[in-house]
Parts: structure tokens; C-alpha cells; sequence
């Protein structure tokens, strides 16, 4: 059906419309709209739909259908616009996209779309969206009690890592890091749960180093963690070894804003009472969430090397913490591929490095070599690939010292 909206309005009031660039294109979509409304509707280009919500015929509608593929990503604009005015209009929204990159849907569903539905379209699926937008809102009782979703009853301990420039080893210690923990228990003792979240929604590689699949369930969660409970969060989860739980960034590059505070806060609650420990791998871009992650942080490594990359990134994270009244005390300075022992120069430029930025480094790694870089590409880390490297020791320390801390506290609160 190919007509446009307005000529049906003598004889029947238009319930809906389809709006697609061209009237020849997703044929499949015409033929459900014909089988689910018959003559009740209309087909609008993406200019003539701005036009058409205000005129006295559009009043008679309840939903459009908005069609898209990988060539409508250049008119993003315009499309969030019909979205919007039919939002304002009252009217509901279908989304209907072929081949369209994830940050344009994203887009699109926070301008206000309603439904979203692949094409080609699953059979029936169009019928199922059009059913659920025509079905009213249930009205909210203020006075009943809100519904929690269901969690897990741990107060684990966050523990981020976040590399301050582009090649510190964030993802490699958090992995590694979080391995060491999940062995840390001793032999007559239970071992701690852990779970790792790999929120560098671009280029996460957390997967990667543990040779894991990407799945399109990290996508599903984190479009809309208000409707996640706890079977929903340990569905996306991978096992890894049966030791570690792994939340891995998602197949494709999402935009950083694809999730905000409340987003990340339900996040880190949701894992924080299902395990002991969770471990974040940060982007090391500062995002709109950082500062929720940097509040909620038990402890915050800040991963840097002996070079002025490192030495300058500290510096500016320093003063934006500083400048948002944040609570920049809690960084905790890492000094990866630290120089060894008998290098007394490197150790006094290390010793410079600190009081310059007046910080302190508390944790200094060794150099593990290429065997580090190999135990990633072999998807292990170090303690099954290379337990004698020394940069794997020194994460082992770290983690048991972690460990017996968290130990320390739960006996302290118990008693």
C-alpha cells in the first residue's frame, strides 16, 4: 500500500502510518500492516510526517511504524525529530530496522520509541508490537508498595581498575587480578565468588584475554536495566574455569552514554549482592557514570607507567576530581612494568614521578615480558599460562592481601 495518509480520511479515520524513505522499500512491512489494520492507515515519507502531525487527520492516529536501514543513518536527525513530535503528539512508535549499527538505535529509543522490531520481520512479530502499544498503560497504585527486583543477599566489594593511559595493562591486571582472587581461599576454605564487569563499552577486552564469546543478551541488559532481576543479570554472565563469572563488554561499539548512573548503580548493586568481589575493568575515558563508580568503589586502582603520558593524565584526573569536589583520595596508584630492584635511576625516578604529582604509589608491578602478552592472546591468564612470571606473583600478593582484609572485615562485623 503505497497511498498516502490523507487519502483515506473521508471514509476512515487512520489509526496508524508506516514512514520509510522510499514507497517501494520493506514490502514486508506493507503486507502485515495491510493483514493487521487493512485500509485504516497511511504511507509517509520521512519530510512529509514532520508536516503531517500537525494537520486534523493525525489526530485520529495511535501508533506509526518508522522504517530504517543502514542508509537512513545519514537523516539520524530527522528520524529522532518524527519521533519526538509523535511522542509530543501522543502517538506510540514503532521502530523497524534492517542493518542499522547499534549507537543509531540507541538514539532513536531514547528520543522515545516504543517498539523495536527487526526486518525482516519475524512472522507475527509486527502484529505482537502493534497489540502491545495499543494496550493502555496500567494505571500506578502511589500508595502500593514498589516491587524490588529480585537480588541476591552478598555485599560484595567493588574493586575497579582503570588505566590513565592507553597501554597501563588495566584489563590485564583485572583479569588477572580478579583470577588471583577467586583463588585466594585456602584449602579448608570456601572460595570467594568473583565476577568481573567489563565496562569498556568500545573496546573491551576482557573477553578477549579469557577467549570468551560476545554475546547480544550484554546489549539487551544494559538497554534497559531497570527491567533486570537477578535471573536476567546471571543469564549474561559467562563462566569461566567454574572460578570466575565474567560480564563481557558487548559485540558491537556501543556509545559510553548507552548507560548512566542509574543504569551502572543497578549494575554494581545487582553483582555487589551475588558476589564477594567484583571486579570493574574501566574505560579510561572519564564518562557521565565515573563518578558513580568512583563512590561506590571500595577500592579504585589507577594503573599508570614511568612516562609523561602517565605522569600528565594523572595529573588532569587529579584536578577534575578535585574541581567536582570528588573524592579523589580514594585512587589507588599502580606503577605497571616498574623498574627492578638493583635500577637504582628508575627507582629514583620513580621516587620523582611521586612527589611531583603528590601521590603515592602503593603498588609497583614488574615487567612480565612477552610471556604476559601471550598468556592474553592464549585467552588464560597468568596463573595457568605462567604461574612463575613475576608479574603474576606480584598479583597473587595483591589478591591474598585483598583477600585476608576482606576477611578481617566480615569477622569484625560479625563479632
Amino acid at each position: 500500500m503505497t497511498t498516502t495518509a490523507t487519502a483515506h480520511s473521508e471514509e476512515d479515520n487512520i489509526v496508524a502510518c508506516t514512514i520509510r524513505r522510499e514507497p517501494d522499500g520493506f514490502e514486508l512491512l506493507i503486507e502485515d500492516m495491510e493483514t493487521a489494520l487493512g485500509d485504516s492507515w497511511g504511507d509517509l515519507g520521512f519530510a512529509e510526517a514532520l508536516m503531517f502531525f500537525n494537520q486534523p487527520d493525525a489526530r485520529s492516529l495511535e501508533f506509526i511504524a518508522v522504517a530504517m536501514d543502514e542508509q537512513d543513518e545519514d537523516n539520524i536527525v530527522m528520524l529522532g525529530e518524527v519521533i519526538s513530535q509523535a511522542r509530543d503528539h501522543g502517538i506510540k512508535v514503532i521502530l523497524i530496522a534492517e542493518d542499522v549499527s547499534p549507537s543509531a538505535l540507541h538514539q532513536l529509543l531514547r528520543k522515545g520509541a516504543d517498539e523495536f522490531v527487526p526486518y525482516p520481520l519475524p512472522e507475527g512479530e509486527l502484529a505482537a508490537a502493534i497489540e502491545r502499544v495499543k494496550t493502555p498503560e496500567p494505571v500506578v497504585d502511589d500508595t502500593a508498595p514498589v516491587r524490588k527486583a529480585k537480588r541476591g543477599t552478598k555485599e560484595g566489594a567493588l574493586i575497579v581498575c582503570h588505566g590513565l593511559a592507553g597501554g597501563t595493562g588495566s584489563t590485564t591486571f583485572a583479569v588477572n587480578f580478579a583470577w588471583e582472587l577467586a583463588n585466594s581461599a585456602k584449602k579448608d576454605q570456601p572460595p570467594p565468588t568473583v565476577c568481573v564487569l567489563d565496562l569498556d563499552l568500545q573496546f573491551g577486552a576482557v573477553g578477549t584475554y579469557l577467549d570468551l564469546p560476545r554475546r547480544e543478551a550484554i546489549y539487551e541488559l544494559l538497554s534497559d536495566t531497570e527491567a533486570m532481576d537477578d535471573d536476567v543479570f546471571k543469564q549474561a554472565l559467562l563462566d569461566y574455569e567454574g572460578k570466575l563469572q565474567v560480564l563481557t563488554s558487548p559485540s558491537e561499539m556501543l556509545p559510553l552514554d548507552l548507560i548512566n548512573s542509574e543504569d551502572v548503580m543497578r549494575l554494581i548493586e545487582m553483582a555487589s549482592s551475588h558476589f564477594d568481589f567484583v571486579v570493574v575493568d574501566m574505560p579510561s575515558t572519564l564518562v557521565q557514570w565515573s563518578e558513580t563508580i568512583l563512590t561506590a568503589a571500595h577500592v579504585y586502582f589507577a594503573l599508570i607507567e614511568l612516562d609523561m603520558r602517565s605522569a600528565q593524565n594523572t595529573q588532569r584526573l587529579k584536578r577534575a576530581l578535585q574541581a567536582e569536589d570528588l573524592p579523589v583520595e580514594k585512587l589507588r596508584y599502580v606503577l605497571n612494568r616498574a623498574p627492578k630492584s638493583l635500577d637504582l635511576n628508575g627507582k629514583s625516578r620513580v621516587k620523582r614521578l611521586a612527589e611531583s604529582l603528590d601521590i603515592t604509589i602503593e603498588v609497583m608491578l614488574p615487567d612480565g615480558g612477552r610471556t604476559v602478552v601471550q598468556s592474553c592472546d592464549h585467552g588464560q591468564p597468568l596463573g595457568l599460562s605462567a604461574a612463575k612470571n613475576p608479574l603474576r606473583k606480584e598479583i597473587q600478593k595483591l589478591a591474598k592481601s585483598i583477600y585476608e582484609l576482606g576477611e578481617q572485615s566480615a569477622e569484625a562485623t560479625a563479632a
